[in-house]
């Protein structure tokens, strides 16, 4: 294990400090904006969820204008031997979770050289929170102070070049979305967490008439800027029918990012916005191959745009070398790489949620790339070598 590389990680969560918005909201802001309170909670039923109750545990409680969303132990498992859905507080979480020098002190630990970090609990996975809301000034104010904390703070100092700048758009404009992009790439940040199908949020499509995400697009292909996308940020997950537990979400979560790659390749999106490149996380690979071929064999079967095809080129062409899938256990998708493109798969610990592979990284990682029968070169490849690439690490010293 001592001989495998140090790895990079490109799907990591921060659990987002107390203090942040309140520290950086103007002062009109802050009593509706994002803030935390310590309340006794308890489930209140299926129907129900969660209610604050004499009886129950303690919680620290995020408040956000009309929201309440209570701190779930599933949002920072790491280093607890069993999973729950028990409600906590930042105390009882492991630090790392969400202070800087701690979550480095545990990436030294696992050997993590560096971890593109999505948000996590208030904003949920692509900032689809700040939409929800009525107050939309209140809302891009709360966009804009995350990401002056993600880059000025969590990977600024010792997190430089080692936590990697992840942002986050107010979805309800593109417009005010391209000017995010673009003032965020200006201070130093090329990914943006985005969802991966905005039409289940009450958002155009990608298959909107009037091209409604064009001024988004553009300005991620300007800057070249990672559209990272992670299964749920569409805020829906797929299951098998209404009284189906949460299990099987989890076991056909993959679907979601079938679903998001299909609209981007046949929409025509990749093909009109040719430097655009799409990251996808926790979704695992083994559907890339399949999916590709079937999305490639119905392009030439409905070659006319009468059935909504508007490609002149095979549509796995717009994905080579543009479109990354990340895995943490996937090893019939790494047999199946050649099908995918070796540079294309990139490698995800998950700190600190429950599924994530710390502190037993290296030995996950070296058990998944025996099976896969992964050579030299390819191990360093999945690693760090195709995040460098896909990320542009470059540009924070990372070069091999």
């Amino acid at each position: 294990m001592s001989d495998l590389p140090w790895i990079i990680s490109v799907d990591d969560h921060v659990l987002e400090p107390p203090d942040l918005w309140q520290s950086r909201l103007a002062a009109r802001f802050k009593a509706d904006g994002p803030r935390v309170e310590r309340k006794k909670m308890a489930f209140g039923g299926h129907d129900v969820g969660w209610v604050e109750s004499d009886d129950g545990a303690w919680c620290d409680v995020w408040l956000y204008d009309q929201m309440r969303s209570p701190l779930m132990m599933l949002s920072a498992a790491v280093g607890f031997d069993s999973l729950s859905m028990q409600f906590t507080t930042f105390e009882d979480v492991r630090p790392g979770a969400w202070k800087q020098t701690e979550r480095l002190a545990d990436m030294d630990l696992d050997r993590i050289e560096a971890a593109v970090c999505f948000p996590n609990t208030l904003p949920r996975f692509c900032g689809q929170t700040f939409m929800e809301q009525p107050d939309r000034e209140l809302g891009l104010a709360s966009v804009q102070a995350y990401n002056d904390w993600i880059i000025d703070e969590w990977t600024a100092g010792q997190g430089r070049g080692r936590l990697i700048p992840l942002t986050i758009v107010p979805l309800w404009s593109a417009e005010l979305a391209a000017a995010e992009i673009r003032r965020c790439a200006d201070k130093g940040s090329h990914a943006v967490s985005f969802t991966e199908n905005p039409s289940p949020l009450g958002l155009p499509s990608l298959w909107d008439k009037d091209r409604f995400w064009d001024p988004f697009f553009q300005a991620c292909d300007d800057t070249d800027t990672v559209i990272c996308m992670h299964i749920g940020s569409s805020s829906k997950m797929p299951t098998t029918s209404p009284d189906a537990p949460m299990i099987v979400g989890c076991a056909l979560d993959w679907q979601n990012a079938v679903g998001s790659l299909t609209d981007y390749l046949l929409s025509g999106t990749l093909a009109r916005f040719p430097n655009i490149k799409l990251a996808y996380s926790e979704g695992q690979i083994g559907w890339m191959p399949y999916t590709l071929e079937r999305i490639d064999f119905v392009w030439a079967e409905f070659p006319d745009e009468q059935f909504g095809n508007r490609l002149d080129q095979p549509p796995s062409t717009y994905a080579r070398g543009r479109v990354f899938g990340c895995l943490f256990d996937d090893p019939t998708g790494l047999r199946n790489r050649d099908a995918i493109g070796m540079d294309q798969i990139c490698y995800e610990t998950d700190y600190p949620h429950a599924q994530a592979t710390w502190p037993h990284t290296h030995e996950v990682f070296g058990r998944l790339c025996a099976k896969a029968g992964l050579s030299d070169q390819e191990i360093y490849k999945l690693a760090r070598g195709n995040a460098i690439a896909a990320f542009g690490l470059e540009r924070f010293g990372i070069t091999a």
